[in-house]
Protein backbone atom coordinates (compact mmCIF):
# COMPACT_ATOMS: atom_id res chain seq x y z
CA UNK A 1 0.00 0.00 0.00
CA UNK A 2 1.10 3.49 -1.08
CA UNK A 3 2.56 5.43 1.75
CA UNK A 4 0.99 8.83 2.33
CA UNK A 5 3.06 11.74 3.33
CA UNK A 6 2.28 14.74 5.07
CA UNK A 7 4.40 18.27 5.69
CA UNK A 8 3.49 21.04 7.75
CA UNK A 9 5.04 24.19 6.04
CA UNK A 10 4.27 28.09 7.84
CA UNK A 11 5.04 31.10 6.92
CA UNK A 12 4.07 34.54 8.75
CA UNK A 13 0.80 35.04 6.98
CA UNK A 14 -0.51 31.16 6.20
CA UNK A 15 -0.01 27.84 7.40
CA UNK A 16 0.44 25.66 4.77
CA UNK A 17 0.00 21.82 4.54
CA UNK A 18 1.41 19.55 1.82
CA UNK A 19 0.34 15.87 1.19
CA UNK A 20 -0.14 13.77 -1.41
CA UNK A 21 -2.98 13.34 -3.87
CA UNK A 22 -4.28 11.27 -6.72
CA UNK A 23 -5.71 13.23 -9.62
CA UNK A 24 -7.47 10.37 -10.93
CA UNK A 25 -9.84 10.27 -8.28
CA UNK A 26 -9.41 13.56 -6.14
CA UNK A 27 -11.40 16.23 -7.67
CA UNK A 28 -9.25 18.90 -6.02
CA UNK A 29 -6.92 18.65 -8.26
CA UNK A 30 -9.26 19.08 -11.35
CA UNK A 31 -10.90 22.16 -9.97
CA UNK A 32 -8.18 24.10 -9.08
CA UNK A 33 -6.93 24.04 -12.39
CA UNK A 34 -10.10 24.80 -13.83
CA UNK A 35 -9.93 28.68 -11.94
CA UNK A 36 -6.46 29.38 -13.59
CA UNK A 37 -6.18 31.29 -16.93
CA UNK A 38 -3.71 29.82 -19.23
CA UNK A 39 -3.26 26.56 -17.90
CA UNK A 40 -1.53 24.03 -20.89
CA UNK A 41 -2.84 20.35 -20.82
CA UNK A 42 0.00 18.89 -19.28
CA UNK A 43 -1.17 19.00 -15.66
CA UNK A 44 -4.53 17.53 -16.25
CA UNK A 45 -5.53 14.11 -14.99
CA UNK A 46 -6.02 12.54 -18.79
CA UNK A 47 -2.77 13.51 -19.76
CA UNK A 48 -0.61 12.38 -16.55
CA UNK A 49 -2.89 9.11 -16.96
CA UNK A 50 -1.26 8.85 -20.66
CA UNK A 51 2.07 9.37 -19.60
CA UNK A 52 1.82 7.06 -16.60
CA UNK A 53 0.32 3.73 -18.50
CA UNK A 54 3.08 4.99 -21.53
CA UNK A 55 6.18 4.63 -19.74
CA UNK A 56 5.50 2.74 -16.46
CA UNK A 57 5.31 5.67 -14.34
CA UNK A 58 4.84 5.35 -10.51
CA UNK A 59 3.58 8.46 -9.72
CA UNK A 60 4.00 11.25 -6.98
CA UNK A 61 2.13 13.99 -6.89
CA UNK A 62 1.17 16.81 -4.35
CA UNK A 63 -1.27 19.25 -3.61
CA UNK A 64 -0.68 22.29 -0.96
CA UNK A 65 -3.59 23.16 0.90
CA UNK A 66 -3.96 26.33 3.60
CA UNK A 67 -5.31 25.94 6.87
CA UNK A 68 -9.14 26.50 5.47
CA UNK A 69 -8.26 23.63 3.06
CA UNK A 70 -8.34 25.76 -0.02
CA UNK A 71 -5.97 24.83 -2.69
CA UNK A 72 -2.99 26.71 -3.08
CA UNK A 73 -0.94 24.55 -5.14
CA UNK A 74 -0.15 21.34 -7.31
CA UNK A 75 3.24 19.65 -7.88
CA UNK A 76 2.86 16.48 -10.78
CA UNK A 77 5.87 14.09 -10.33
CA UNK A 78 7.28 10.69 -11.48
CA UNK A 79 9.62 8.17 -11.23
CA UNK A 80 11.84 6.81 -13.84
CA UNK A 81 15.01 4.65 -13.78
CA UNK A 82 18.04 5.24 -16.89
CA UNK A 83 21.26 3.46 -16.69
CA UNK A 84 22.67 7.09 -16.98
CA UNK A 85 20.64 9.17 -14.48
CA UNK A 86 19.89 6.74 -11.70
CA UNK A 87 16.72 6.76 -9.85
CA UNK A 88 15.14 10.06 -10.59
CA UNK A 89 11.64 11.97 -9.50
CA UNK A 90 11.02 14.51 -12.19
CA UNK A 91 8.12 17.07 -12.81
CA UNK A 92 6.28 17.42 -16.05
CA UNK A 93 6.21 20.14 -18.17
CA UNK A 94 7.28 23.26 -15.90
CA UNK A 95 7.14 22.07 -11.95
CA UNK A 96 4.58 23.49 -9.32
CA UNK A 97 1.67 25.41 -10.12
CA UNK A 98 0.70 27.22 -7.22
CA UNK A 99 -0.54 30.52 -6.10
CA UNK A 100 2.01 32.18 -3.97
CA UNK A 101 5.42 32.20 -3.15
CA UNK A 102 4.67 30.16 -0.05
CA UNK A 103 2.59 27.31 -1.61
CA UNK A 104 5.78 27.11 -4.46
CA UNK A 105 8.32 26.43 -1.95
CA UNK A 106 6.58 24.00 0.10
CA UNK A 107 5.49 22.04 -2.74
CA UNK A 108 9.33 22.34 -3.71
CA UNK A 109 10.15 21.27 -0.02
CA UNK A 110 8.00 18.73 0.60
CA UNK A 111 10.11 16.91 -3.04
CA UNK A 112 12.95 17.74 -1.43
CA UNK A 113 12.36 15.89 1.87
CA UNK A 114 11.07 13.02 -0.36
CA UNK A 115 14.38 12.73 -1.96
CA UNK A 116 15.82 12.73 1.31
CA UNK A 117 14.51 10.23 2.50
CA UNK A 118 15.05 7.34 0.00
CA UNK A 119 18.44 5.83 -1.43
CA UNK A 120 20.30 7.21 -4.37
CA UNK A 121 17.45 9.74 -6.02
CA UNK A 122 17.62 12.63 -7.58
CA UNK A 123 14.95 15.55 -8.24
CA UNK A 124 14.67 17.02 -11.25
CA UNK A 125 12.10 19.86 -12.54
CA UNK A 126 11.76 22.51 -14.67
CA UNK A 127 10.81 26.32 -13.70
CA UNK A 128 9.94 29.59 -15.92
CA UNK A 129 11.74 31.78 -13.96
CA UNK A 130 15.06 31.55 -11.49
CA UNK A 131 13.37 32.83 -8.61
CA UNK A 132 13.91 30.47 -6.45
CA UNK A 133 17.25 30.00 -6.89
CA UNK A 134 19.28 29.61 -3.49
CA UNK A 135 16.29 29.13 -1.67
CA UNK A 136 15.52 25.52 -2.28
CA UNK A 137 18.73 22.36 -1.27
CA UNK A 138 20.94 25.08 -2.57
CA UNK A 139 19.46 24.85 -5.72
CA UNK A 140 20.54 27.39 -8.76
CA UNK A 141 18.78 26.76 -12.32
CA UNK A 142 20.64 26.08 -15.44
CA UNK A 143 18.73 27.29 -19.07
CA UNK A 144 17.37 24.72 -20.69
CA UNK A 145 14.89 25.76 -23.53
CA UNK A 146 13.03 27.99 -24.71
CA UNK A 147 9.16 28.23 -25.03
CA UNK A 148 6.74 29.90 -27.34
CA UNK A 149 3.16 31.50 -26.84
CA UNK A 150 0.97 33.07 -28.78
CA UNK A 151 -1.49 35.73 -27.01
CA UNK A 152 -4.39 34.92 -29.71
CA UNK A 153 -6.64 37.93 -31.44
CA UNK A 154 -10.27 38.27 -30.93
CA UNK A 155 -10.39 37.60 -34.47
CA UNK A 156 -8.47 36.06 -36.69
CA UNK A 157 -8.40 39.12 -38.89
CA UNK A 158 -6.40 40.96 -36.32
CA UNK A 159 -3.11 38.35 -36.44
CA UNK A 160 -0.60 39.88 -37.06
CA UNK A 161 1.80 37.64 -38.55
CA UNK A 162 5.22 37.97 -40.85
CA UNK A 163 4.76 38.21 -44.34
CA UNK A 164 6.60 35.58 -45.72
CA UNK A 165 3.94 33.62 -43.49
CA UNK A 166 1.12 34.87 -44.92
CA UNK A 167 2.56 33.80 -48.84
CA UNK A 168 3.48 31.05 -47.63
CA UNK A 169 -0.31 30.02 -46.62
CA UNK A 170 -1.82 31.45 -50.07
CA UNK A 171 0.70 29.44 -51.61
CA UNK A 172 -0.87 26.12 -49.95
CA UNK A 173 -4.16 27.18 -51.08
CA UNK A 174 -3.23 28.19 -54.35
CA UNK A 175 -1.06 25.18 -54.89
CA UNK A 176 -4.47 22.68 -53.56
CA UNK A 177 -3.27 21.53 -50.01
CA UNK A 178 -6.48 21.05 -47.92
CA UNK A 179 -6.91 20.60 -44.12
CA UNK A 180 -9.32 18.49 -42.50
CA UNK A 181 -8.84 16.31 -38.93
CA UNK A 182 -8.56 13.06 -38.50
CA UNK A 183 -11.32 10.67 -37.51
CA UNK A 184 -9.78 7.30 -37.18
CA UNK A 185 -6.79 5.28 -35.24
CA UNK A 186 -5.63 4.23 -38.98
CA UNK A 187 -5.41 7.68 -39.97
CA UNK A 188 -3.36 8.30 -36.34
CA UNK A 189 -1.01 5.28 -37.67
CA UNK A 190 -0.36 7.00 -41.24
CA UNK A 191 0.71 10.17 -39.45
CA UNK A 192 2.60 9.26 -37.32
CA UNK A 193 4.67 7.37 -40.18
CA UNK A 194 5.16 10.75 -41.09
CA UNK A 195 5.75 12.09 -37.59
CA UNK A 196 8.63 9.04 -37.25
CA UNK A 197 10.39 9.41 -41.26
CA UNK A 198 10.91 13.13 -40.09
CA UNK A 199 11.87 12.90 -36.96
CA UNK A 200 14.75 10.64 -38.35
CA UNK A 201 15.24 12.99 -40.63
CA UNK A 202 16.21 16.11 -38.34
CA UNK A 203 18.27 13.49 -36.21
CA UNK A 204 15.23 14.19 -32.97
CA UNK A 205 13.97 11.55 -30.74
CA UNK A 206 10.25 10.80 -31.46
CA UNK A 207 7.80 9.99 -29.32
CA UNK A 208 6.69 5.99 -29.12
CA UNK A 209 3.30 5.18 -30.75
CA UNK A 210 2.15 4.22 -27.58
CA UNK A 211 1.96 7.81 -26.29
CA UNK A 212 -0.23 8.96 -29.20
CA UNK A 213 -2.65 5.70 -29.17
CA UNK A 214 -3.68 6.41 -25.83
CA UNK A 215 -3.81 10.17 -25.82
CA UNK A 216 -6.32 9.10 -28.51
CA UNK A 217 -8.13 7.08 -26.73
CA UNK A 218 -8.23 9.13 -23.57
CA UNK A 219 -8.05 12.66 -24.69
CA UNK A 220 -9.98 13.07 -28.33
CA UNK A 221 -13.45 11.81 -26.67
CA UNK A 222 -13.35 14.83 -24.22
CA UNK A 223 -12.53 17.52 -27.06
CA UNK A 224 -8.62 17.77 -25.36
CA UNK A 225 -6.35 16.25 -28.65
CA UNK A 226 -7.11 16.99 -32.63
CA UNK A 227 -4.85 15.68 -35.26
CA UNK A 228 -5.08 18.25 -38.45
CA UNK A 229 -3.80 16.60 -41.47
CA UNK A 230 -3.06 18.43 -44.67
CA UNK A 231 -3.60 16.70 -47.98
CA UNK A 232 -2.34 17.64 -51.32
CA UNK A 233 -5.26 17.19 -54.17
CA UNK A 234 -4.98 17.24 -57.28
CA UNK A 235 -7.02 15.69 -60.12
CA UNK A 236 -9.51 14.10 -57.49
CA UNK A 237 -6.45 12.23 -55.66
CA UNK A 238 -5.49 13.07 -52.21
CA UNK A 239 -1.71 12.46 -50.63
CA UNK A 240 -1.03 12.85 -47.20
CA UNK A 241 2.05 15.62 -46.77
CA UNK A 242 1.60 16.75 -43.56
CA UNK A 243 0.11 16.53 -40.37
CA UNK A 244 -0.18 18.48 -36.58
CA UNK A 245 -1.26 16.86 -33.53
CA UNK A 246 -3.05 19.90 -31.26
CA UNK A 247 -3.99 19.49 -27.25
CA UNK A 248 -6.72 21.54 -25.81
CA UNK A 249 -7.14 22.48 -22.58
CA UNK A 250 -9.13 25.25 -21.11
CA UNK A 251 -8.34 28.32 -23.23
CA UNK A 252 -4.75 27.17 -24.50
CA UNK A 253 -4.21 24.88 -27.65
CA UNK A 254 -0.82 23.43 -27.38
CA UNK A 255 0.72 22.20 -30.44
CA UNK A 256 2.25 19.21 -29.76
CA UNK A 257 4.05 16.93 -32.51
CA UNK A 258 4.40 17.51 -36.73
CA UNK A 259 5.15 15.08 -39.27
CA UNK A 260 5.40 16.46 -43.13
CA UNK A 261 6.78 14.80 -46.08
CA UNK A 262 10.19 15.63 -47.07
CA UNK A 263 9.47 15.98 -51.08
CA UNK A 264 6.46 17.71 -50.34
CA UNK A 265 8.06 20.47 -48.07
CA UNK A 266 7.59 23.09 -51.12
CA UNK A 267 3.50 22.83 -50.61
CA UNK A 268 3.54 25.06 -47.59
CA UNK A 269 1.51 22.27 -45.76
CA UNK A 270 3.02 22.98 -42.24
CA UNK A 271 1.87 26.71 -42.51
CA UNK A 272 -1.17 26.26 -43.53
CA UNK A 273 -1.56 23.35 -40.85
CA UNK A 274 -0.94 26.37 -37.79
CA UNK A 275 -2.83 28.74 -39.45
CA UNK A 276 -6.09 26.48 -39.57
CA UNK A 277 -5.35 25.56 -35.88
CA UNK A 278 -4.77 29.28 -34.96
CA UNK A 279 -8.18 30.35 -36.86
CA UNK A 280 -10.36 27.47 -35.18
CA UNK A 281 -8.86 28.77 -31.96
CA UNK A 282 -9.74 32.43 -32.34
CA UNK A 283 -13.26 31.33 -33.43
CA UNK A 284 -13.80 29.12 -30.53
CA UNK A 285 -12.53 31.96 -27.75
CA UNK A 286 -9.41 30.48 -27.27
CA UNK A 287 -7.05 33.24 -25.84
CA UNK A 288 -3.39 31.66 -26.42
CA UNK A 289 -1.51 29.24 -29.02
CA UNK A 290 1.34 27.21 -27.28
CA UNK A 291 3.89 26.66 -29.96
CA UNK A 292 6.08 24.92 -28.04
CA UNK A 293 9.81 24.47 -26.70
CA UNK A 294 12.99 25.27 -29.01
CA UNK A 295 16.15 24.25 -27.47
CA UNK A 296 18.82 26.99 -26.87
CA UNK A 297 21.03 25.87 -30.26
CA UNK A 298 18.15 26.08 -32.74
CA UNK A 299 17.98 29.60 -34.12
CA UNK A 300 16.17 28.63 -37.07
CA UNK A 301 12.89 27.04 -35.34
CA UNK A 302 13.11 30.21 -32.94
CA UNK A 303 13.11 32.64 -36.06
CA UNK A 304 9.95 30.99 -37.37
CA UNK A 305 8.04 30.36 -34.56
CA UNK A 306 8.57 34.24 -33.71
CA UNK A 307 7.51 35.28 -37.52
CA UNK A 308 4.16 34.26 -35.86
CA UNK A 309 4.14 36.24 -33.51
CA UNK A 310 4.88 34.12 -30.86
CA UNK A 311 6.92 35.02 -27.76
CA UNK A 312 9.87 33.09 -25.56
CA UNK A 313 10.24 32.39 -22.19
CA UNK A 314 12.91 31.10 -20.74
CA UNK A 315 12.43 27.17 -19.03
CA UNK A 316 15.57 26.83 -16.24
CA UNK A 317 16.28 23.01 -14.79
CA UNK A 318 16.81 22.07 -11.39
CA UNK A 319 18.50 19.45 -10.10
CA UNK A 320 18.87 18.21 -6.08
CA UNK A 321 21.03 17.01 -5.07
CA UNK A 322 23.55 20.26 -6.41
CA UNK A 323 26.70 19.01 -7.96
CA UNK A 324 29.14 21.08 -6.09
CA UNK A 325 32.41 21.79 -8.15
CA UNK A 326 30.41 21.55 -11.08
CA UNK A 327 29.23 24.66 -13.27
CA UNK A 328 26.04 25.88 -14.29
CA UNK A 329 27.62 25.47 -18.43
CA UNK A 330 29.03 22.08 -17.52
CA UNK A 331 25.77 20.92 -16.20
CA UNK A 332 23.78 22.45 -19.34
CA UNK A 333 26.51 20.98 -21.63
CA UNK A 334 26.48 17.84 -20.56
CA UNK A 335 23.23 16.14 -21.08
CA UNK A 336 23.26 18.15 -24.33
CA UNK A 337 26.27 16.37 -25.39
CA UNK A 338 24.55 12.65 -24.80
CA UNK A 339 21.74 13.75 -26.84
CA UNK A 340 23.74 14.93 -29.22
CA UNK A 341 25.93 11.61 -29.85
CA UNK A 342 21.77 9.57 -29.59
CA UNK A 343 20.56 11.62 -32.12
CA UNK A 344 23.24 10.72 -34.28
CA UNK A 345 22.52 7.07 -33.40
CA UNK A 346 18.71 7.88 -34.32
CA UNK A 347 19.52 9.33 -37.65
CA UNK A 348 20.72 6.01 -38.74
CA UNK A 349 17.69 4.10 -37.81
CA UNK A 350 14.98 3.19 -40.13
CA UNK A 351 11.49 4.67 -39.19
CA UNK A 352 9.50 1.52 -38.51
CA UNK A 353 12.20 0.79 -36.07
CA UNK A 354 12.78 4.13 -34.75
CA UNK A 355 9.34 3.99 -32.62
CA UNK A 356 10.57 1.19 -30.49
CA UNK A 357 14.21 2.32 -30.12
CA UNK A 358 12.09 5.48 -28.92
CA UNK A 359 9.83 3.67 -26.25
CA UNK A 360 13.18 1.98 -25.02
CA UNK A 361 14.64 5.13 -25.16
CA UNK A 362 12.24 6.77 -22.67
CA UNK A 363 11.57 4.11 -20.61
CA UNK A 364 15.14 4.10 -19.77
CA UNK A 365 15.07 7.99 -19.44
CA UNK A 366 18.65 8.52 -20.14
CA UNK A 367 18.78 11.73 -19.91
Amino acid sequence: MKTRLTFAHSTLSMPLRVSEIDPQTDARWETFLSGLPGICIFYTPPWLRVLEETYGYRSFHLICEDASGHTMGVLPLFYSRGWRSGRVLRSVYTGPLALSDAARLALLQFALKRVDTEDDVKLRFKMMSNAIDGQVGGMTGVPAYETYMLALPERVELLRVDSAIRRAVNKALRLGVKVREAESERELRAWYRLYAHTMCKLALLPNPYRLFELAWRYLRSRGMLRLLLAEYVKEGKRKLVAGNLLLYYGQTISFDSSGWSEQDQALRANDLLHWQAIYDACAAGARWYDFGDVSLDNAGLARYKTKWGAKPDLIYGYSYPVLHGVSNEQKANEPGAMRRLIRVAWHHLPPGMLGRASAWYHKLHLY
